[in-house]
């Protein structure tokens, strides 16, 4: 299947918006989402979730009043964070597939002292954690309908 390309300037929207979402850390030493080889992840991975991008950059500049990438910081962190109350499921998904691109990155998987690689077949230990936090959840009544 093929998707719709993003413009150019919805291309620069969403890097200066991954910039925001995920900025790079020195004091961590891990990249920003806004990274060349990050973002370049991040366009080849829209696939699907394309159309919900185009609809979540088109709210963008709305709120920007015009391209959000040639905003000053500071209202560009603004605009973000009204974006971020206002985005709805086209701001998700495009938020999911920044996440996942940032995540499978090897220099922020080696940041957060885990070894760059799939999951499977070694796995990865996950500590134990305090199951009784659940309780209340256990004890809450159903959210659904019983067929």
């Amino acid at each position: 299947m093929e998707y719709e390309a993003l413009t150019g300037a919805e291309t620069r929207d969403l890097r200066m918006l991954a910039g925001v979402m995920i900025p790079a850390s020195s004091s961590h030493g891990v990249p920003g989402a806004d990274d060349e080889l990050i973002f370049a992840d991040i366009v080849r991975s829209l696939e699907r979730d394309t159309a919900d991008a185009k609809t979540a950059l088109k709210q963008l500049a709305a709120l920007s009043g015009g391209a959000f990438a040639d905003l000053a910081p500071e209202r560009r962190a603004e605009v973000a964070g009204r974006f971020k109350q206002d985005g709805g499921a086209p701001l998700f998904a495009l938020n999911r597939v920044v996440l996942l691109c940032y995540y499978r990155d090897d220099r922020v998987m080696r940041a957060l002292g885990q070894e760059p690689r799939s999951p499977f077949p070694k796995g990865h230990v996950v500590e134990q954690g305090d199951w009784s936090l659940l309780d209340p959840v256990k004890k809450r009544a159903p959210m659904w309908r019983r067929v």
